[in-house]
C-alpha cells in the first residue's frame, strides 16, 4: 500500500536533492475575485489540491508589482506583491497554508534587471550622468555626431537592439540603457555594491516570510564586461562561436560566482538552510558551478525538455545530466514543462525535429499534433522523468495533460517576443492560459469573470473535475505516480540495463524499474511485480510509448 500524503515536513537540509516541485503561474493558476487575473488567495483555496498530488514543494514565478511587460519578470518592487494578486498577508497566509499540509515554497528572484518603473530607475532618469543613481543600472554615451546611434550593435532577446535611448527631463535625446531584454526589463549593474546589498535584503525578507527557497531567473546574466572596444556582434550572439571559459562579456562569467557564494552564506544563516536553483545558460562543463554547495546548490538541465522522443536520446540526455550533477556533488534537475515552452504534450505530438516556433505561427496546423499519441508520450515521459535519481519540476496543467493553445489571435497576445518581434516569433502566450478546474461554468472554473487569456471550448475536456477520481486519467496517473515515487525514493544511484533498441530502462539500487519502450511495437515486459503503466498493459507486452514501474 502506497501512503496517502502526509501533513509533515523534515528538517533534513537535503531534502531538496529528490524533491518534486511544482511550479505555479499565479496569474494563470485560480483567480478568487472574479478580475481574470488568477490571484494569491486563488492558490491558497487550492492548497488540498497540491496536497492531492504529493508535490514536496511549490515554486511561485513573479508575483510581485509589475506592468507586466514580460509576465511580471519586470518587477516594480522585489519586496511586495502586485495589488491585483493580492497583499502581503495573502502572501503570508498562502505559505502557512502549504506548511501546513507539508509544501514547502520557492519564490522567483529576478537579479538580472528591474522593471523601468523601479524607484531605482526613475531615480536613475531623473539623475545627470555619471550620478550615483545612474551607477546601480548601465548607462553608455550613444555612437555617431550626436550620440544618435546605441553604443553598439549587440541584439536583445525580445528585440533587434538591447540599448535603448533615454530621454530627458527638458525633453532632450541622451544616455542609452542596457536591457538584455525588453526596453521595460533595465540591466542592474552588479559592479555597484548596492546592487549587491539590496539584493541581500530581499533574500532576506522573503526568507524571514517563510519562503523555503528561491528559482533565480537568468543566474548567468549578472556580471558583465562592457569595456572598450566591444566585441564584434557574431561572437556575441553566435552560439556556436560562445567561449566556454568564462570570457563572453555578457553570459556566464567567471565573476557571477562572486555573487552565489556571498547568497550562500545568507542561505545558511537558517536552520533547515535556505536552497536555491539557478536558471543557467551556461554549458554543462560550467553549470555545475552554479550548482555547486559553495553556491546555489542546484542549476537547471533543460536537456530533458529539449530531447526528441528517441530512445538513444533520452538515454545519452540522461546520462550526461547525472555525470553533471555528479561533477558538482549536487543532484540533477528533470523538469518537461514549463512557462516558457510548448507544452509537452503538444511537442511529443508533432514529428520530431518539428520547428515548435513556425507551428505557432501556423496556428497548430502545420503540421496538425496528434493529441492521442502526444498525450500517450507526455505520460511515459513523466513516469521515466520522476524515477530518475534527482529533482523533478512539474509546470501547472501538466498533470492533466493540457495541451498548447496554438492559435490564440494575435490581439489577445502580450509575450514581448510577439510584441518586440514584428511577429516573427509567436511567443509563449500558448502555455500560459489559465486552468481549468471544472468542465462547465465560466473560465471552466478558473474564475468567475473570464480570464486574461482566452480558453478554448475543448479545455473542458482535461478539467480537473472531469478527471478527480476517474480511472486511468492523466490526473490520476500523476497521482499515483507521485505517491508511488515518494514511497520508493531511495539513493541518488541508478543502474542500466540493455533491452530492445527502443527500450530505455534502469533501476534503482531498491529494486525499482522503470522500463519506456519509445518504439511502436509492444516489448516484453521483464519479470517483476507492476506497480504502475501509464498505458494498459497486454499480459507480459509492454505497448509501444509506454512506460511501465515494476519491482523485484
Amino acid at each position: 500500500m502506497i501512503p496517502e500524503p502526509s501533513g509533515t515536513t523534515s528538517i533534513d537540509p537535503h531534502w531538496w536533492r529528490q524533491a518534486v516541485v511544482y511550479q505555479v503561474y499565479p496569474r494563470s493558476f485560480a483567480d478568487s475575485n472574479a478580475d481574470g487575473l488568477g490571484d494569491l488567495p486563488g492558490i491558497t483555496g487550492r492548497v488540498q489540491y497540491l496536497r492531492s498530488l504529493s508535490v514536496d514543494a511549490v515554486w511561485l514565478s513573479p508575483f510581485y508589482p509589475s506592468a507586466l511587460a514580460d509576465g511580471g519578470y519586470d518587477v516594480d518592487n522585489y519586496r511586495d506583491v502586485d495589488p491585483r494578486l493580492g497583499t502581503l498577508a495573502d502572501f503570508d497566509a498562502l505559505v502557512a497554508a502549504l506548511h501546513d499540509v507539508g509544501i514547502r515554497i520557492f519564490v522567483d528572484i529576478v537579479p538580472n534587471h528591474s522593471s523601468d518603473r523601479h524607484e531605482w530607475f526613475r531615480a536613475a532618469l531623473d539623475a545627470a550622468p555619471g550620478s550615483a543613481e545612474r551607477e546601480r543600472y548601465i548607462f553608455r554615451d550613444g555612437r555617431g555626431d550626436h550620440g544618435e546611434l546605441p553604443p553598439n550593435d549587440w541584439p536583445g532577446h525580445f528585440g533587434p537592439s538591447s540599448w535603448t535611448r533615454t530621454t530627458g527631463p527638458d525633453g532632450t535625446p541622451g544616455q542609452w540603457y542596457l536591457h538584455l531584454f525588453a526596453p521595460e526589463q533595465p540591466d542592474l549593474n552588479w559592479d555597484n555594491p548596492e546592487v549587491h546589498a539590496d539584493f541581500i535584503t530581499t533574500l532576506r525578507f522573503w526568507a524571514d516570510r517563510g519562503v523555503d527557497g528561491f528559482r533565480v531567473d537568468a543566474a548567468h546574466l549578472l556580471k558583465k564586461d562592457l569595456s572598450e572596444p566591444y566585441r564584434p556582434v557574431e561572437t556575441i550572439s553566435e552560439v556556436s562561436r560562445y567561449p566556454t571559459d568564462g570570457s563572453h562579456p555578457l553570459l556566464d562569467r567567471d565573476e557571477v560566482h562572486d555573487i552565489y557564494r556571498t547568497w550562500r552564506s545568507v542561505f545558511d544563516e537558517y536552520s533547515p538552510p535556505r536552497v536555491a536553483v539557478a536558471e543557467a545558460g551556461a554549458p554543462p562543463s560550467r553549470r555545475g558551478r552554479y550548482a555547486s554547495a559553495e553556491e546555489l546548490g542546484q542549476a537547471f538541465n533543460f536537456e530533458l525538455l529539449e530531447a526528441q522522443w528517441d530512445a538513444r536520446d533520452f538515454r545519452e540526455t540522461i546520462e550526461t545530466c547525472l555525470a553533471t550533477a555528479r561533477a558538482s556533488d549536487s543532484s540533477s534537475t528533470w523538469t518537461l514543462s514549463n512557462h516558457d515552452v510548448v507544452r509537452v504534450a503538444s511537442r511529443f505530438g508533432l514529428p520530431n525535429g518539428t520547428d515548435l516556433n513556425q507551428w505557432l505561427l501556423s496556428a497548430g496546423t502545420e503540421p496538425v499534433a496528434d493529441a492521442a499519441r502526444g498525450l500517450r508520450r507526455a505520460r511515459a515521459a513523466m513516469m521515466l522523468m520522476l524515477a530518475l535519481p534527482g529533482s523533478a519540476y512539474l509546470f501547472q496543467g501538466e498533470e492533466l495533460g493540457l495541451p498548447e493553445v496554438p492559435d490564440l489571435p494575435p490581439e489577445v497576445l502580450r509575450d514581448p517576443i510577439w510584441l518586440r518581434d514584428a511577429g516573427a516569433r509567436k511567443g509563449r502566450d500558448g502555455c500560459r492560459v489559465p486552468l481549468p478546474w471544472a468542465a462547465d461554468g465560466p473560465s471552466f472554473g478558473f474564475g468567475a469573470n473570464g480570464a486574461h487569456l482566452p480558453m478554448p471550448a475543448w479545455f473542458g475536456d482535461y478539467a480537473v473535475d472531469k478527471q478527480d477520481g476517474a480511472g486511468g486519467s492523466t490526473l490520476e496517473l500523476y497521482r499515483a505516480a507521485l505517491r508511488t515515487r515518494r514511497a520508493l525514493q531511495s539513493t541518488e544511484s541508478l543502474e542500466w540495463h540493455e533491452g530492445p533498441d527502443d527500450v530505455v530502462w534502469f533501476s534503482r539500487d531498491n529494486g525499482w524499474h522503470s522500463f519506456t519502450n519509445f518504439g511502436l511495437e509492444p516489448a516484453a515486459l521483464p519479470a517483476g511485480e507492476v506497480l504502475l503503466s501509464s498505458a494498459a498493459l497486454h499480459g507480459q507486452q509492454v505497448p509501444g510509448e509506454t512506460t511501465v514501474w515494476f519491482r523485484v
